[in-house]
């Protein structure tokens, strides 16, 4: 037995709205682009006929005909879309953009500076009419023909570097610093920082607050640090040999979500979550689920991105006030496992 074809309708163009509203091809674009001299009536027909045939008008095309060169894009480039912070940002943009009638494009670089440079050049290709970017190169320059093209840019979670733009960021350094001064407090002496790749801005402003934090502490504080770890498995295997050591570490800042869910899989492995501090930046799905809850110093990923969205939506209005940087403060959720004491003797 042979399949049957389905046979598949013609996407309406706008020849065939004004067919069927018996009018002119200009009439139904000034209607589309809600412009005047058009009677009400006409106005009408013309709505009808385009709900009757389901027309969806060309988003290039009416930029062109409406002058404003806009496309109603955004390109949106994070490291990795998966991440859930990541993924946070980018729900809040789109939240941000669709009240704007825009529609985001998002892609991952993978922290990979060729990459990076690859799909920014695949958004201008686009005529997006705005950036969002999490960057990973050490140098944004090559970004300035674009500005002065008149795209708007807007930096997301790691500021500009040899550029001028605006930015939406966290104060990392104190927050890291704030986040070890928690484990101290609690009387910690041998403390561990186990961070991210330290050719990303993040990772190095959260090392930096953690020893401000140890120096601050004075000489009989000994601090260990484990840096450029790229996943969970890494991250387990430097926690385990710390552990192993003949006097190792009380407590640990991990300093990215997935470090810390690595450092977690080693505290539970070994048996050491109730004997061995920890408190992680970024929060954790489920973490206060766990035995002990898991104490972090969380970002608000959702009001980066909608501060971010928000900021190049008015330079896409005609905002021309100097950049600038905004900082979303970072807050101590406290669960328990940032507040185990150290053995005593």
């Amino acid at each position: 037995m042979s399949t049957p074809i389905r046979a598949t309708r013609s996407r309406a163009t706008i020849r065939d709205v004004a067919a069927l509203a018996g009018v002119g091809i200009k009439t139904v674009s000034r209607v589309i682009n809600d412009e005047a001299n058009v009677s009400p009536a006409m106005r009408e027909r013309v709505r009808s006929a385009v709900v009757a045939l389901n027309f969806q008008p060309h988003q290039g095309a009416g930029a062109l005909r409406r002058g404003d060169h806009k496309t109603r894009t955004l390109g949106l480039l994070l490291d990795a879309v998966d991440n859930p912070f990541a993924a946070s940002i980018n729900r809040a943009v789109e939240a941000v953009a669709l009240r704007h009638g825009t529609a985001v494009f998002a892609a991952s670089s993978e922290d990979d500076p060729e990459r990076e440079r690859e799909l920014v050049d695949v958004f201008t290709r686009r005529r997006v009419d705005g950036l969002l970017l999490t960057m990973i190169s050490q140098d944004h320059g090559y970004l300035q023909a674009e500005r002065e093209q008149g795209t708007p840019l807007v930096f997301v979670d790691r500021p500009p570097v040899g550029l001028l733009a605006d930015a939406v960021v966290t104060d990392n350094q104190a927050a890291a610093r704030r986040a070890t001064e928690h484990l101290l407090a609690a009387g910690h002496r041998r403390v561990a920082h186990i961070g991210d790749e330290l050719r990303i801005s993040t990772a190095r402003e959260r090392r930096a607050g953690f020893a401000d934090a140890v120096a601050a502490a004075g000489p009989d504080v000994v601090a260990h640090h484990v840096d450029d770890l790229r996943s969970e498995a890494e991250a387990e295997a430097a926690v385990r040999a710390l552990l192993d050591l003949a006097e190792p570490p009380t407590a640990f800042f991990t300093a990215q979500n997935l470090v810390t869910i690595g450092a977690l899989r080693a505290l539970h492995g070994t048996g050491r979550q109730h004997e061995v501090a920890l408190v992680g930046f970024d929060d954790l799905l489920l973490a206060d689920l766990l035995q002990p809850g898991v104490t972090v110093m969380a970002q608000d990923p959702a009001r980066i991105g909608t501060l971010a969205a928000e900021r190049l939506f008015d330079r896409l209005g005609g905002s021309t006030g100097p950049e600038e940087t905004l900082v979303v403060p970072a807050t101590l959720v406290v669960r328990g496992s940032g507040e185990i004491v150290p053995p005593r003797g």
